[in-house]
């Protein structure tokens, strides 16, 4: 007897391509701010979430009122560059709808948060406008393709970022129900173009993502996705990629058969035909192989280990028609931004913005909103959450110093912080438990003086913070990780490397803010002490801590 699927695969299956009865939440029911049940589902594969305002629901189930719902919408980027005109939309667009607030999310893009219902259409289509779009950046399908964002770290770095679009391209589903439900109104696409041989009416078990690393930085967290590629280059020459599979960090507390788990070097590939053949099938293995049951254990991660790396690996070789190559050797070196000022090989300036978990404060996005109007920059997302300003010539570099300048815009911060990630979590995230995004810079204030107590302020410690475990702020591969548990209680994580090749593990369970502060400072107290040379401090825990 066959298990019974899960509701989110009836869902998919009867949606009409991803359609359901989305033009009549929208268009016919004005006494919710919400989308109908199966709706909600839907609309996540168009890019948006149904969120609501956790800070005001007693207040508003006292007065007898529904959730004050509003949508996040997240734009599709692949390898997150945009240009000055995209920029300038993107910023007005965000000061007429939503909140005002624009966060650079984990993944290289931009969401957009506290969208009224009636605001979808009318954003959807200014970003159309802009040539910009929100399809299949949520949702059990592809999502945004990164790579790795400093131009400089390689000399041929813009042909490998093109393979992010090509592969976004490659794996976009067929329906046209966006630009129908959202974009073009009354105008019905035929069906008969939209006959999908990738995601087919059942699309993907579970939300897939994508990364290319360029060695030496691993900025990307390459393994924690579920494919990662990894670009080998030899004397400025792209030989192929490495390729990792099962990468993904999301847990379930209180559910053992849920876990953390790096990606697996399957192999090697040395053409663009290979390479975008093996991630087309892989999707397809997942496609078929992937559990449709249970949810928590639909990742790609539990199809890999289901079938085991080898087993996996000769069902997809059998797709492709060849046999992967060795995998090839690389190093990574770095993970962190490279902030302030670089010159890539092309003698064009780059000007790295930390923007501290992604949320551009006002007088940024002021400062970014003139910087587009002048029309001598691009913008880059990168994969830590902060702003590239890039492709900049030696003659309009004293016009950026001078607008940073008169923004008052650089500002000196720890390494710690500069190394800090968190995700969105409270007040508008339905799976917090705890505060994230809004809590992290006050603890990392907290510990600064512990670190400048033990001369460690330069010290570039990575530190991550989720109100959940489902790891949106990939805390599991940070060096001090915070995984929510409750209302201000945390796990408390150690052991990940500097270079996120090491997954962290449970130090103490269900800590508070004062216990960690206390644990902190003992935990560097000893390091300063007691570390071996050149050994770093997610290295030293795993060592001395841990072990």
């Amino acid at each position: 007897m066959s298990k019974k699927l899960s509701a989110v695969e009836h869902i998919k299956t009867k949606s009409d391509g991803l359609r359901g009865t989305l033009k009549e939440s929208i268009d016919l029911d004005n006494h919710t701010g919400n989308v109908r049940p199966d709706d909600e589902t839907l609309v996540k594969f168009h890019g948006m979430y149904v969120q609501d305002d956790r800070d005001r629901r007693v207040e508003r189930a006292a007065k007898k009122l529904d959730k004050l719902y509003s949508f996040m919408i997240r734009l599709r980027i692949p390898g997150g560059v945009i240009n000055a005109n995209q920029w300038i939309a993107t910023h007005e667009i965000s000061e007429q709808f939503g909140t005002g607030t624009l966060k650079i999310t984990t993944r290289q893009t931009v969401q957009l948060h506290g969208l009224l219902k009636h605001q979808l259409r009318p954003t959807i289509q200014a970003f159309n406008t802009a040539k910009l779009d929100s399809i299949a950046a949520c949702g059990d399908v592809n999502r945004n393709v990164i790579v790795s964002s400093h131009p400089q770290i390689s000399a041929i770095h813009q042909q490998i970022y093109e393979y992010a679009d090509k592969i976004s391209t490659l794996l976009l589903p067929k329906t046209q129900s966006y630009y129908e439900v959202f974009i073009d109104g009354e105008k019905i696409y035929e069906r008969s173009s939209e006959a999908d041989p990738l995601y087919e009416d059942r699309y993907l078990p579970r939300k897939f993502k994508i990364a290319i690393a360029i060695p030496p930085s691993n900025d990307v967290d390459v393994f924690t996705n579920d494919i990662g590629l990894i670009a080998i280059i030899e004397n400025n020459v792209l030989k192929g990629f490495n390729i990792a599979i099962g990468g993904g960090l999301a847990t379930t507390h209180g559910n053992p058969n849920t876990y953390s788990r790096l990606g697996s070097i399957i192999g090697f590939t040395d053409t663009e035909e290979k390479t975008l053949k093996a991630v087309y099938e892989i999707l397809t293995v997942q496609r078929d192989f992937g559990n449709r049951v249970d949810r928590k254990l639909s990742r790609l991660k539990y199809t890999v280990d289901k079938l085991t790396v080898e087993g996996f690996k000769k069902e997809l070789e059998s797709r492709i028609g060849f046999e992967f190559e060795p995998e090839r050797k690389y190093t990574f070196t770095e993970r962190s931004d490279r902030f302030g000022w670089e010159k890539n090989h092309q003698g064009k300036w780059f000007y790295t913005l930390f923007v501290e978990h992604g949320v551009i404060k006002p007088d940024q996005k002021q400062f970014l909103f003139e910087l587009a109007q002048l029309g001598i920059s691009n913008f880059i997302f990168s994969g830590n959450q902060n702003l590239i300003l890039g492709e900049i010539e030696e003659s309009n570099k004293s016009k950026v110093e001078a607008l940073l300048s008169q923004h008052d815009i650089e500002k000196l911060e720890s390494a710690l912080r500069k190394n800090s990630m968190a995700c969105v979590a409270l007040p508008t995230c339905p799976l917090a438990l705890a505060e994230a995004q809004r809590y992290l810079p006050e603890l990392v204030t907290k510990i600064e003086p512990i670190l400048a107590k033990y001369e460690l302020t330069n010290d570039e410690i990575s530190i991550r913070m989720t109100g959940c475990p489902n790891g949106c702020g990939r805390p599991y591969v940070a060096e001090l990780g915070f995984v929510g548990t409750g209302p201000e209680q945390y796990n408390f994580m150690l052991g990940g490397d500097r270079l996120g090749t090491r997954l962290n593990t449970i130090y103490k369970e269900k800590q508070t803010e004062s216990q960690i502060l206390e644990d902190v400072d003992v935990l560097l107290g000893k390091y300063v002490i007691e570390k071996l040379e050149n050994e770093t401090f997610g290295d030293y825990t795993y060592r001395a801590i841990l072990n």
